[in-house]
């Protein structure tokens, strides 16, 4: 299984390196670094209760303590190890919904059936160019779908073979 990228910091770290291959249409980032820690901590004091007849039903007791982390190595407990996924798909290059929504299914469903290949780190696949709206009028159709299966699968190949090199 192949987690998720969500904080804005980790896209910037993989989209400042150079793109591992591109296609006509998508480019594909790749970083060998784990995802950053959370900027926040938060704790939350509870107060012991020794048996269930000392329960009151307040939570006026319980403090809620924000705490700002040190991203650095030394104090994070344990950098996780695995594949994070990033998808960038711009609304300048795919204008409806449902192209964007098909297209990120497809980035997620090509790096999902490669999984076991692919090396720990960051990976973030971003739409480049448009696909030509006249060659593919409806927005979800079974020919973009497979065009766009194909060009990752070509887009990846190429990527693993470099990185590998």
């Amino acid at each position: 299984m192949i987690g998720r990228i969500t904080r804005s910091a980790d896209f910037e770290r993989v989209l400042g390196t150079p793109s591992s291959a591109r296609s006509p249409h998508f480019a594909v980032h790749h970083l060998a670094a784990p995802p950053s820690p959370s900027a926040w901590v938060v704790l939350v004091a509870r107060k012991s209760v020794s048996s269930t007849a000392d329960v009151d039903l307040s939570t006026g007791d319980a403090q809620l303590v924000h705490k700002i982390v040190d991203e650095s190595p030394l104090s994070s407990p344990a950098q996780p190890t695995g594949c994070w996924l990033g998808v960038v798909v711009p609304k300048r290059h795919a204008r409806r919904s449902v192209t964007r929504n098909l297209l990120k299914r497809q980035i997620r469903v090509a790096l999902d059936e490669r999984h076991a290949s692919l090396p720990l780190g960051l990976w973030v696949v971003r739409l480049r160019a448009p696909f030509d709206r006249k060659a593919f009028p409806s927005a979800a159709s079974d020919a973009l779908r497979r065009t766009a299966r194909a060009e990752l699968a070509q887009l990846l190949d190429r990527a693993l073979a470099r990185i590998a090199a």
